[in-house]
Order: C-alpha cells, then sequence, then structure tokens
C-alpha cells in the first residue's frame, strides 16, 4: 500500500509518497511559489539525485499534476502509475471542535474545514485547495484530513476553556486547542514504546522545540494539556512569537507606540521571541547560540529564558499529571541541540531527572538520554509527523 501525503500551504505544497509495507519513504519533494512567478517543483526519489523543474503553478491544482508527472516520470519516477497510490494523507491544521480524530474527506469534511478558515486563515484554505486539487487529479482516490489540533481535543474543560465570559466560547468557539497536534501524538506514542511504559497509563511530555515551540502532556497517549492554545502564539517562547505575556501589555504598547491591535499582534507573532529578546540577532536558534559564545548579553537572556520557560511548562505538566514517567525531546533544537536540552534537564532535579552525557551528545537519532538510575526516562525522539499521517490513513482507508 503507497500513501501519499501532502502538506499544501498557501504558496507551497510538501509531499511524500510512502510505502506502508515497510513505512519506507520511496520520493519526496516542495512546490514553490504557487500562484507566484517562478514556481518550481524539487523532487527527490529515494536513494537518488534531487532534481528541478520549473513551470508556471497558478494553483494547486497545476502543482498536484506536476507532482503527479514527477512521480511516474522514466528517469526519476518511483511507480508506473498513480494506479499505484492507494491514498492520499493531507495535513490539515484547524479542525475547531468538529474533529478529534483523523477522518475520510467527505463534503461535510471539507464544509468543518471551510467553517475554521477564521481560525487558521492562513492555513485552511490552502490544506482544502490541495484536498480539491488531489480530488480533481485522482477521482476517486480516498482522502484523508489529519487535524494538527486532534491531538488536542482530549483535553478536558478545566484545561482548554479560558477564564473569559463563556458567553465567547458559545459564540467563537474561543477556547484552546493546541498545535503541533500531529507530532506531539506521533513522539508521545513512540516514547511510550521506546521508554516500555504502559501504554494505557503512561505520562508523558513532549517539547516540541524550534521556531515553533510547545509542550503537551499526555496520559496514555491522549493529551490532557498543551502549551498553544486558540492560536500558536500562546506558551513557549519561539523563534519570533512572545508566548504567554501578560495580556495588558497590548494595550500598554498600543497606547505609547500608536499601533494598532492588528499592527501589535504582528509584533508578537513575528518580532518577539528570541528575535526580540535577542535585540534583533536573528531568531534562528543558531546565531543566538553563536553570539552567546562571544559573550552578548542579549543572546545569552534570550537562551536562558527559552530554556526557563520549557522547564516551568513541564513542571506545571508534572504537577497536573501527578507524576511523569518520560519526557521527549523532539523537533529541530529538541532533536539537534544537546546543550539546550541539558540545561532544560537541569531544572528538573526534584523530578529525579539525570542526563547522561555521553547519551545526550548525539543529533537526530532515537535514544534515550537519561542515566540508567534517572526516575524519569529521557528520551531524544525525532518527529515523523508525515510518516503519523500516513499511518491515519492506512487505518482509514486500508481494505
Amino acid at each position: 500500500m503507497k500513501i501519499l501525503v501532502m502538506n499544501c500551504g498557501s504558496s507551497s505544497l510538501k509531499y511524500q509518497l510512502i510505502d506502508m509495507e515497510n513505512e519506507s519513504v520511496l520520493a519526496k519533494g516542495l512546490c514553490e511559489r504557487i500562484g507566484i512567478d517562478g514556481s518550481v517543483l524539487t523532487h527527490k526519489p529515494a536513494g537518488g539525485q534531487a532534481w528541478k523543474q520549473e513551470a508556471p503553478m497558478p494553483t494547486h491544482r497545476e502543482a498536484i499534476q506536476m507532482v503527479m508527472d514527477a512521480l511516474i516520470d522514466n528517469a526519476h519516477g518511483v511507480i508506473k502509475d498513480t494506479d499505484e497510490i492507494s491514498a492520499i494523507g493531507h495535513r490539515v491544521v484547524h479542525g475547531g471542535t468538529y474533529y478529534s480524530e483523523s477522518v475520510v474527506v467527505d463534503d461535510s469534511v471539507k464544509e468543518a474545514i471551510r467553517d475554521c478558515f477564521d481560525l487558521a486563515p492562513l492555513h485552511n484554505p490552502a490544506n482544502l485547495m490541495g484536498i480539491e486539487a488531489c480530488e480533481a487529479a485522482m477521482p476517486g482516490k480516498p482522502n484523508v484530513a489529519v487535524f494538527d489540533t486532534a491531538f488536542g481535543m482530549s483535553m478536558e474543560e478545566k484545561a482548554y476553556l479560558y477564564a473569559l465570559p463563556y458567553e465567547y466560547y458559545e459564540k467563537y468557539r474561543i477556547r484552546r486547542y493546541g498545535f503541533h497536534g500531529t507530532s506531539h501524538g506521533f513522539v508521545s506514542g513512540e516514547a511510550i514504546k521506546m521508554a516500555n511504559l504502559d501504554p494505557k497509563s503512561a505520562k508523558v511530555i513532549v517539547c516540541h522545540l524550534g521556531n515553533g515551540a510547545s509542550v503537551s502532556a499526555s496520559v496514555g497517549g491522549r493529551c490532557v494539556d498543551t502549551s498553544m492554545g486558540l492560536t500558536p502564539l500562546e506558551g513557549l517562547i519561539m523563534g519570533t512569537r512572545s508566548g504567554d505575556i501578560d495580556p495588558a501589555i497590548v494595550q500598554f504598547v498600543c497606547a505609547h507606540e500608536h499601533l494598532s491591535v492588528d499592527e501589535m499582534l504582528n509584533v508578537l507573532n513575528k518580532k518577539s521571541g528570541v528575535l526580540g529578546l535577542s535585540n534583533g540577532i536573528s531568531s534562528d536558534f543558531r546565531d543566538i547560540d553563536e553570539a552567546a559564545a562571544k559573550g552578548d548579553h542579549h543572546a545569552k537572556i534570550a537562551l536562558e529564558a527559552y530554556t526557563l520557560r520549557v522547564a516551568k511548562y513541564i513542571g506545571a505538566y508534572a504537577a497536573a499529571m501527578n507524576g511523569v514517567d518520560a519526557i521527549a525531546f523532539t523537533a529541530g533544537v529538541g532533536e539537534n541541540d544537546k546543550v539546550m536540552r541539558k540545561n532544560i534537564c537541569a531544572y528538573l532535579g526534584f523530578l529525579g531527572v539525570e542526563i547522561d552525557d555521553v547519551k545526550n551528545d548525539v543529533r537526530g537519532e532515537n535514544r534515550i538520554i537519561s542515566t540508567d538510575g534517572s526516575k524519569v526516562t529521557v528520551l531524544l525522539l525525532p518527529t515523523n509527523e508525515e510518516l503519523k499521517i500516513a499511518r491515519d490513513t492506512r487505518a482509514l482507508t486500508e481494505k
């Protein structure tokens, strides 16, 4: 069974073709500048060289047709024809309160995705375009929507409701949804297996740390809390996002800087985080690390603040679950920055966390990095959202 995984942005399309017999990636690629001059497809078959094709892609329909042509191309393709593709799995950012798990797409699903446009205006429209383009390119093939918010939908009211007038929840669905859910779901499940924990009761904290960052807590694979909220702005300090702040700061800065609320939200989303804390050095943690090593005070404080915020969330979630069995680090920073992992865990001695420096001296590998005597198992566990999407798609469509 071969499954095509799609992740459509407003002007881009990432894809992987996965053979589910052994969960190997047969090919992957990226369409860029969809609807913009200079559209280009970069396609890489497994074990082969990447190649590029420049051609107009006015819409996602033309982009997906180019993907289909690349997959069956005599020189660069990996299948004989698209009949070998059994189903298509799509990353969809927001499922609102409609969906708590992945679902085979039909008209009602598309209407629900459309109804969530106001909750994810940059993502859901593009996700829907990708689904409809695949329906046109491969009529009759099942499409599956895998929602980024689904993992957080198992939270109880005490965790997802804001302390606002309840009518705002009733009118506008204002609540905490959580994002990076596909990653959190995958990593929490793999952590349970890797640490040999009870799949029904395991208490796992996942730290998805990158330019976008979030922490989740789950019991038996079901999310009980997560740091992102109505939008991805809540929670941890990130590359350019502020994370948690006093809400009154918005009014204060708007009044003093003569900004509109929209302009202030742009500041919080695109000019804050470690970029803001470092006094504009960078939103890239590698640049921040380099500047801190050279003695830059702003860079040093940015890293320390980021580390502290992650540790505080881990501590809070350990309290919320009345314990923790495993802590997993994933995503760009979590998978590759051994110093960050060690510094975060240095706050967690009260939980009995002990890091093994030799085991922790690694990048991007599945590995337990805690000592044998650590009371909590700490893992480095690379995320694989595409594989999670493919697994869900297989489960829903395999006959």
